[in-house]
């Protein structure tokens, strides 16, 4: 008969204040102690989605917000409840004696393996973010019919967030972390179909692959994403030319960016001015064209778009800005990207960063927007037990139907609609976040605003430490920061319902900085 763990003292409780976190080491582990009111609570010390010190996280309202990037977990038992952690926190035992907080050195369990699949078909089209997270939710709520997942990587789901913020600077390919173990699948009895899905017809619930193949479901998830925007210009499809949205266009893209290539990118989306920092790390020189004046000007409005733009030129990117290309010139590989009004910009590589548009083409008997979205209620529902999510998926917000190419979006759309086939009725009332990597430095966006009326800067700008609240009447409808991360990690739970402008302002003034 095994002995029980000695229990360790690791702090007074007279020492913890309510909503704090304190470091400590039991056996030989390092774990974080967290009080919320009469609840004491031990946890592993890292966030299990990337890492991120669990004693800089925000405890609000119950929960534990990491500051990175806002993985949500209940403090009573660690149970994620916001991506993009798909585990829950690994907890350890905790007694309180009088004045001493005791921990055990051993974790509690984890999940166990569920039985042989029986009942409901329930089949995910495309094995990204959203696809990867309703298939994690769907056992962890308990569903055991069968899961398929079907996409052209289906093989290994992994964090496509990281090929425009490290693999173009200096990540292998290889590298890239997947989302979830290899074993994983096998162990929740998950099946995985690397294939290429020509049609998806709603109304008699079936899937037709490339193959000839046709599936049946009780239920889907349609969580294919998005395509990149490729202008009909001439020069496109030469060699040399290249979108970005999986591993294999990232592994292309820097096989050309040798030191000293002149690179041309066409955009100043996300997508575009990421890849140009961090392709700058490879020694190339880079230019960027882009119809717009200011970048990020639509999204975070003429200041801090400016701010990006400076930041940028101090480190050698050279932009072409109100201006748009005529084509890509070249004979076999292309040499130079034209642009209008004549210029003529020597290229050994072009990356096109112009957006994106929803993968629905192949999709039958639903009703679709204007730009391929596909119109969804609050539960992610379409019709017919489909369910879309991520950037294909135009859902109900803030008074509007929205499409929102976050990817963090896309996994909190796969908790809901796991959910609601679940059998629990949920609905999308969470706040949209994303963040961006340049030079360095991760610049965060909470919420959603296509329009506000001011800009509140906290901060400065120009050295990148910052929260700047995009105010509409009275209430914060977007927050951008960085280097707050705690205190966008409070402010995240606190736009979970409306946030009026003169509290935000407030609790900036009172926030650790």
């Amino acid at each position: 008969m095994s002995e029980k763990p000695i229990l360790q003292v690791v702090c007074r409780l007279s020492e913890l204040r309510d909503g704090s976190i304190t470091k400590a080491r039991v056996g030989n582990a390092d774990i974080v102690i967290v009080r919320d009111g009469a609840l004491v609570s031990a946890f592993a010390g890292t966030c299990p989605h990337a890492g991120a010190p669990l004693e800089e996280c925000a405890v609000c309202d119950h929960r534990l917000v990491c500051p990175w990037h806002k993985a949500t977990f209940l403090l009573r038992d660690g149970t994620v409840l916001e991506p993009p952690a798909l585990d829950a926190l690994t907890r350890y035992p905790v007694h309180i004696a009088g004045d001493d907080v005791l921990v055990s050195p051993e974790p509690i369990s984890a999940e166990r393996t569920i039985a042989a699949p029986a009942g409901p078909i329930v089949l995910i089209v495309g094995t990204g973010a959203g696809g990867t997270a309703a298939a994690v939710a769907l056992r962890k709520l308990g569903f055991s019919g069968r899961i398929t997942m079907i996409g052209d990587e289906a093989r290994e789901p992994y964090d496509r967030t990281v090929l425009s913020k490290f693999v173009l600077a200096d990540m292998k390919p290889s590298d890239v972390p997947p989302l979830r173990r290899d074993s994983y699948w096998d162990e929740h009895r998950i099946d995985r179909v690397d294939a290429t899905v020509v049609r998806l017809d709603a109304a008699a619930r079936r899937v037709h692959l490339a193959d000839g193949t046709i599936l049946s479901y009780d239920a889907a998830v349609l969580a294919t994403g998005a395509i990149a925007n490729v202008p009909t210009l001439p020069g496109v499809t030469l060699e040399g030319v290249f979108t970005l949205r999986n591993r294999q266009d990232a592994a292309a893209i820097v096989a050309h960016a040798t030191k000293g290539a002149r690179v041309v990118i066409v955009g100043s989306s996300f997508i575009g001015l990421e890849a140009a920092s961090a392709l700058h790390e490879r020694g190339v020189h880079i230019t960027v064209v882009a119809p717009e004046e200011i970048p990020f000007a639509r999204q975070f409005g003429p200041e801090i778009g400016a701010m990006f733009r400076r930041l940028h030129e101090a480190n050698g990117i050279v932009f072409r800005l109100g201006a748009r290309i005529s084509g890509i010139e070249g004979t076999e590989t292309a040499t130079a990207v034209l642009v209008e009004g004549g210029e003529r910009l020597p290229a050994d590589l072009v990356v096109l960063g112009l957006g994106v548009s929803p993968a629905t083409g192949f999709v039958d008997g639903v009703e679709k927007a204007q730009d391929g979205g596909i119109m969804v209620d609050s539960t992610l529902h379409a019709d017919n037990d489909l369910y879309v999510v991520g950037d294909s998926a135009r859902f109900p917000f803030a008074g509007d139907h929205v499409r929102i190419e976050h990817w963090r979006v896309a996994q909190q759309h796969g908790f809901i609609a796991a959910a609601n086939i679940a059998g629990i009725t949920r609905h999308y009332d969470g706040v949209p976040f994303f963040w961006t990597y340049h030079f360095g430095q991760s610049f965060e966006y909470l919420g959603h605003a296509d329009r506000w009326d001011r800009l509140h800067i906290d901060g400065d700008i120009d050295a990148q430490r910052f929260v700047a609240l995009q105010i509409r009447g009275e209430e914060v409808a977007g927050i951008i920061a960085c280097q707050r991360e705690r205190t966008t990690a409070m402010l995240i739970e606190r736009m979970r319902h409306p946030l009026n402008a003169s509290e935000a302002i407030g609790l900036l003034r009172h926030a650790d900085v």
